[in-house]
């Protein structure tokens, strides 16, 4: 795994040992960015479930001002914290080590986010659990783009995020991203 674009262009990242982090693939983080790139100059960007940080690294190197990982998995934290020493954006950068619920509600009404992505265990309904939580839209800048990794199978009811709306899924393989944008 490594960094694709931007001022830290090429550096590997480390990954988590064992199973319990799912690290998003280069070709998938490269489409991602892609669609994404122009949301990202001088933003804040949150990344939940955060595994080695590969998905806030890219956005910093590619120009986001200030990223949050979150990652419950004290071992993933500190990969995150070498992989952001090995880029050199450490300062830009602030890794929570706590519940991505427990994260959205410590930053309420403290952050805002122009961006957030989410990448949580599969069949868990973590996504969901955090989208309906009504503190979530309070970390959200005015339309505010929130992405969603998921598995294939895992259905979204807009009904069900009364602050969100669904922008669009760009399917994989086996996973998808679904855009979500704060009404």
């Amino acid at each position: 795994m490594r960094v694709i674009a931007g001022k830290a262009r090429r550096i590997t990242l480390n990954t988590p040992s064992g199973m319990d982090t799912r690290p998003t693939t280069d070709r998938i983080k490269e489409t991602l960015f892609n669609m994404i790139q122009d949301e990202l100059f001088d933003i804040n960007f949150l990344d939940l479930f955060a595994g080695s940080g590969g998905i806030g690294i890219e956005a910093l190197s590619r120009g986001a001002a200030k990223a949050y990982f979150v990652e419950n998995n004290r071992k993933a934290c500190e990969v995150i914290k070498d992989n952001l020493l090995r880029t050199h954006l450490s300062e830009a950068a602030d890794v929570l080590n706590m519940t991505a619920l427990s994260a959205v509600k410590t930053l309420s009404g403290k952050e805002r986010f122009s961006v957030v992505f989410m990448d949580p265990p599969y069949g868990k309904d973590l996504e969901k659990q955090i989208l309906r939580e009504p503190s979530f839209t309070g970390i959200l800048e005015d339309n505010a783009l929130v992405i969603v990794e998921a598995s294939l199978d895992t259905a979204f009811i807009e009904d069900d995020y009364p602050d969100l709306r669904i922008l669009k899924e760009k399917l994989y393989k086996t996973n998808k991203h679904v855009f979500f944008e704060k009404c």
